[in-house]
C-alpha cells in the first residue's frame, strides 16, 4: 500500500470517528460512478446519477469550493468558488482538505487556491500561515509578497520557510556532500594507494602494455588511486540564480544547495541572485532562510550583467564551476551574454546552464538562447533537485554532464 493510500485510509477512519461512520462501496460499478461523480462535480450534465453522502459529500464540498462551476460551465478565472475572501472560511477549508486528502494533493489544492482565487493576500495573516501545508511553492509565494508582508506576519513566515528549508536539507544535504566530496577526492591521484583507494579504470588503462594474452589479464605494475580531499580550498563554485517571478522554486532549491556547498571546506561557494540588478548573498550562506529573505522575486532579467559580475570575481578559472540557473529570457544584451560564456569556457571555467532547478516538470524557456549556449558547448537543461548532486560532481570532475534525455 502506498503512502497516499495509507493516508487516505487514516483519513477515512478519522472521518468515521467524527461523523459516526464512513462509507462502504462494494459494487465495482457503483464505485466507478462514485469516482466519476467526484471528478465531474455534479450538476445535471454529469451523467452519473450517483448521489453522494457522508464523507463523499464533504469531500465534494471541499472540491466545489475551489473548482466549482456555479450555475453553468465556466473556465479559467471565470470559475465560481465558495471560499470568498473570508479568512475564517478559508482556514476551515484548509482544515477540511487536510482531513480528506493526502499531503501531496493538499499542496496542489493550496497552490490552485492561491492562483485561482487570489488568496495570496490572506497569507499575510499569521493565523492563515499556521493553517497551510508548507511546501516549496508556498515559500515561493511568501517570498513574492516581499515588502507587502506586515511585521506581525514576518516571524510566522520565517518559521514556515525554515520548516520547509530544514526538510529539504535533510533530504538533499547528505547526498550532495557525498557526491561532491567524492568528486573532489577523485580529482587528486596518488601512485601508492591502499586497495580501497585504487582507481581501477585508470590503473588498467595505464598498464595495458603489461597485458598477458595467455592468462587474459593485465599485470598492474603501476597503481593509480584516488587522493584524499585536502582541507584547503580546491574548487570554486559560483551559483548565479535568476530571481524573476517564474523561477521561485529554483531560488528556494538553489539557496538550500548553496548553503550545503558552502559548508564544505574544500569548496569556496558564491551565491549571486539577479533580475535587472545583481545581489551577492554569499555572506548569508550559513543560513538559507536568510538567503531566501534576501531575494526579491519578480522584475526583469539581465543575465549579461549577472555573468559580468561573476566573471570579474573568478580568480582560478581552471578550478571554477559556474552554474547559471535561468529560463534564459534575456532582457540585457544577448550577444554580450554569449561572449561572456564563451570567454569563461575558453579560460577553463566549467559552465553549467540549468533552465530550472525544481521538480515542476518541463519549464518554459528561451529556446534560441538555449541553442546558442549548446553551440558553445554548454547545453542548457532542466534539472531536478535529486539530479543536482550528480551534475555538480560531473562538473567538478570535468566529465560530461548527465543531461536528461528530454533536454
Amino acid at each position: 500500500m502506498s503512502a497516499d493510500e495509507k493516508n487516505d485510509e487514516k483519513n477515512d477512519e478519522k472521518y468515521a470517528e467524527r461523523h459516526g461512520g464512513g462509507y462502504t462501496v462494494t459494487d465495482p460499478e457503483q464505485e466507478r460512478l462514485r469516482r466519476w461523480r467526484l471528478v465531474l462535480g455534479g450538476g445535471p450534465a454529469d451523467g452519473t446519477g450517483y448521489a453522494l453522502s457522508g464523507r463523499d459529500a464533504a469531500m465534494d464540498g471541499a472540491l466545489a469550493a475551489l473548482y466549482g462551476t456555479g450555475d453553468g460551465p465556466r473556465t479559467g478565472r471565470d470559475r465560481s468558488a465558495g471560499l470568498g475572501a473570508s479568512a475564517p472560511s478559508v482556514a476551515r477549508w484548509l482544515g477540511d482538505i487536510r482531513t480528506y486528502f493526502p499531503s501531496s494533493v493538499v499542496q496542489v489544492m493550496q497552490r490552485d487556491a492561491i492562483d485561482r482565487l487570489g488568496l495570496a493576500t490572506l497569507l499575510l495573516e499569521p493565523e492563515m500561515l499556521e493553517a497551510v501545508e508548507a511546501d516549496v511553492h508556498l515559500v515561493g509565494t511568501l517570498l513574492s509578497l516581499g515588502k507587502a508582508m506586515p511585521e506581525t506576519t514576518k516571524e510566522t513566515a520565517r518559521a514556515v520557510v525554515r520548516k520547509v528549508v530544514e526538510d529539504l536539507e535533510k533530504r538533499l544535504a547528505g547526498r550532495t556532500r557525498a557526491a561532491v566530496a567524492g568528486a573532489l577526492d577523485r580529482g587528486a591521484r596518488i601512485s601508492r594507494p591502499r586497495h580501497r583507494d585504487i582507481d581501477w579504470n585508470r590503473t588498467v588503462a595505464a598498464n595495458l602494455r603489461h597485458y598477458l594474452p595467455e592468462y587474459r589479464t593485465v599485470v598492474p605494475e603501476r597503481l593509480i588511486g584516488y587522493g584524499r580531499a585536502s582541507r584547503s580550498v580546491r574548487k570554486e563554485v559560483v551559483l548565479c540564480v535568476d530571481q524573476s517571478g517564474s523561477m521561485a522554486a529554483s531560488v528556494v532549491y538553489a539557496s538550500v544547495f548553496g548553503a550545503v556547498l558552502a559548508s564544505m571546506r574544500s569548496l569556496s561557494t558564491r551565491l549571486v541572485v539577479f533580475d535587472t540588478a545583481v545581489v551577492d548573498l554569499t555572506d548569508r550562506l550559513d543560513d538559507p532562510v536568510d538567503v531566501l529573505f534576501g531575494t526579491q522575486l519578480g522584475g526583469g532579467t539581465d543575465i549579461n550583467r549577472a555573468l559580468a559580475y561573476c566573471q570579474a570575481r573568478i580568480t582560478r578559472p581552471a578550478e571554477t564551476v559556474v552554474v547559471l540557473i535561468s529560463d534564459l529570457y534575456e532582457g540585457g544584451i544577448r550577444n554580450e551574454m554569449l561572449k561572456r560564456v564563451a570567454a569563461m569556457k575558453a579560460s577553463g571555467v566549467q559552465f553549467v546552464a540549468l533552465l530550472a532547478l525544481s521538480d515542476e516538470g518541463a519549464p518554459a524557456y528561451d529556446r534560441e538562447h538555449a541553442a546558442a549556449l549548446a553551440a558553445l558547448g554548454a547545453p542548457a537543461f532542466a534539472c531536478t533537485p535529486d539530479l543536482f548532486p550528480e551534475v555538480m560532481a560531473a562538473a567538478i570532475e570535468k566529465r560530461p554532464l548527465p543531461v536528461p534525455d528530454a533536454a
